[in-house]
């Protein structure tokens, strides 16, 4: 009887560390997510499935080109995904389908070279903004479906949840992403 009680012991503790391990990796390094929708295509399509680093902006400062996962601002319930195109400070402008950033044109190599940007009601085109510290303007790459910082303005950096880190579904496109 004692050997029996000692066995499920054991299964109870293995499995507590478990959980605690899993608990830990999940609130603290990386988080599961889907892509729904096709805003990111052709970069991710649409069921694909990624893990969000949750720690390496705990050390820096996310970066232009980032794919990055954050709350959605109208309905924090939800997460999106979407590209950083500008940085806390930038000086940003929509011209003739293409970004400016500082007067400079956004060399964007991840999109097809006959994808357009255009306007929408918060950033319009033509209009050039500053983006405020501790906020950054996010967009889809498929640009013509997707909604982002030109309907919604920045995202604060608080709503951040991480970077997305590797692709794991379909087994045809696992990889690493923007490396």
């Amino acid at each position: 009887m004692k050997k029996i009680g000692a066995f499920f012991l054991d299964i109870i503790e293995t499995v507590v560390l478990a959980l605690a391990i899993f608990v830990l990796v999940y609130l603290f390094l990386v988080q599961p997510h889907q892509v729904r929708g096709s805003s990111m295509y052709p970069s991710f399509h649409d069921g694909e499935y990624l893990l969000t680093d949750k720690f390496s902006y705990r050390l820096g400062e996310p970066g232009r080109g980032d794919v990055i996962v954050f709350k959605a601002p109208k309905n924090q319930e939800y997460d999106y995904i979407k590209r950083i195109v500008g940085l806390p400070g930038d000086k940003i402008a929509i011209k003739d389908g293409h970004i400016y950033i500082n007067d400079q044109l956004n060399d964007e190599p991840y999109l097809p070279e006959d994808f357009s940007t255009s306007g929408g009601s918060y950033w319009k085109e033509g209009t050039e903004i500053v983006i405020p510290e501790g906020e950054y303007l996010v967009l889809g790459d498929n640009r013509s479906h997707s909604s982002d910082s030109r309907e919604w303005g920045a995202v604060p950096e608080e709503n951040i949840i991480g970077k997305a880190w590797l692709r794991y579904w379909p087994f045809n496109r696992v990889g690493l992403i923007g490396f």
